[in-house]
């Protein structure tokens, strides 16, 4: 199935959605496409119920003009990009709506501030929903703020919006990680960025779920056999790409979201795949992928299964 050439961001006119909006359209000029922004709102369920229409509808009114003001100053700030921009206000809640618009998008980003340390496992709504539901590719940039010695020359506002000169992405044999090296190799096409295939083993992490194996186990021979699986998907990436495509490789201790997490403060992209749940109910993503949404220090493209299905049908 061929995905429509335009780039979805929500907006909301706050400093993370606008530094989203700066990697979503930087993203739309690199691949020639064009860019929607949505800014979303909704009034609470009280108010409608306990004013009478007159004051509803002016609620309402004074509400939208705020959304229109948020899209205009969108507009303003990618302007002179040379990329066809489109903008729209919608009723309904932000996740609820970007979702149901993913299905007619080639890619949806949006932003998050993030946390730190693992024990945290707060994220906004949007960009932890949307990931896990989206028809589309989604791609979450966290709010980074420019600091001592950073001197790339893209800067907006204290914000720092990188090229993408290096690609990781998380490899361990499922499904999802196919699907998420498949994007991957097309996102290191789109760059010319670096890839780099990451795959973790969590024998001798002792935390790691493998702890449970027998003490005889051979530690160096598990990484060997894992390096070895690696080498023989990524092989066939790189023989199919015809010599164009080299994929570096590595093999460490530790979980994928621990590994993938200490990697992205080297990387400009991180891509994984995700199983995801159907529905709203219940875990919105895979245990790795949410990790790494949580706590990445660049953009994050997910790519769950819902996704995946979509691409193939």
């Amino acid at each position: 199935m061929t995905r429509p050439e335009i780039v979805l961001v929500g907006v909301d006119g706050s400093a993370t959605s606008l530094h989203a909006l700066d990697w979503a359209a930087q993203y739309a000029k690199r691949v020639g496409w064009a860019l929607h922004m949505v800014c979303s709102y909704s009034l609470p369920s009280f108010t409608a119920a306990s004013l009478d229409g007159g004051y509803a509808a002016l609620d309402d009114s004074a509400i939208q003009q705020g959304a229109k003001a948020v899209l205009v100053e969108a507009q303003e700030r990618v302007a002179g990009l040379g990329v066809p921009v489109t903008a729209a206000v919608v009723t309904g809640d932000a996740a609820g709506v970007l979702v149901e618009l993913s299905k007619d998008y080639g890619l949806a980003v949006v932003g998050t501030r993030g946390r730190g340390g693992f024990t945290e496992r707060l994220l906004g709504t949007v960009s932890s929903a949307l990931p896990a539901h989206a028809s589309c590719p989604v791609v979450v940039v966290p709010h980074r703020q420019s600091g001592p010695g950073d001197d790339d020359p893209e800067r907006r506002d204290g914000d720092v919006v990188h090229d993408v000169r290096r690609i990781i992405v998380g490899v361990d044999g499922s499904a999802s990680a196919e699907a998420a090296l498949r994007a991957a190799v097309q996102q290191a096409k789109v760059w010319d960025a670096e890839l780099v295939a990451v795959a973790g083993v969590p024998v001798g992490t002792g935390a790691g779920v493998l702890a449970w194996l027998p003490a005889q186990v051979d530690h160096e021979q598990v990484l060997a056999d894992v390096k070895a699986g690696l080498d023989v998907i990524i092989d066939r990436y790189e023989a199919e790409a015809g010599g164009d495509l080299r994929i570096r490789r590595i093999v460490l201790d530790g979980t994928g979201a621990e590994l993938l997490t200490e990697f992205s403060t080297a990387a400009d992209l991180l891509i994984v795949g995700s199983r995801g749940r159907g529905g709203f109910r219940g875990l919105l993503l895979g245990s790795t992928s949410q990790a790494v949404l949580h706590h990445s220090k660049c953009p994050v493209l997910v790519v769950n299964r819902k996704c995946s299905e979509t691409e193939a049908a």
